[in-house]
């Protein structure tokens, strides 16, 4: 998947220049109907929006929904595929944070941890 926009004249499934305006973690973004949560994402200029258990940034890996690593939650829905889903107007999407507390040095009581 890339961030590159084919005019909508030449994209074989027709689509329209209808477009769309969502708001990600409360900002503002528009795309284009029909573009998916991902590509909308990508032409924004976010190349990551998740964090891994590792700590590591995470955003479209395989661009096909096997990998799991564009999750973003959708007007309340968590683990939402980016690359899957198909931006709709007025959607809110918010970025995930996968880590645990402790890597962000908040520590656990005793009966948190079991």
């Amino acid at each position: 998947m890339s961030p590159r926009l084919v005019p909508a004249g030449s994209d074989p499934v027709r689509r329209t220049e209808r477009p769309v305006a969502v708001t990600v973690d409360g900002e503002a973004v528009t795309g284009i109907a029909g573009q998916t949560i991902a590509g909308l994402l990508l032409a924004s200029g976010r190349r990551a929006w998740r964090t891994g258990p590792s700590g590591a940034r995470r955003g479209v890996f395989c661009g096909i929904g096997v990998c799991f690593d564009c999750l973003v939650s959708v007007n309340g829905e968590q683990d939402v595929r980016a690359c899957r889903r198909r931006a709709a107007d007025g959607d809110a999407v918010s970025t995930q944070n996968r880590r645990p507390p402790e890597a962000d040095g908040i520590r656990q009581g005793p009966e948190e941890a079991s």
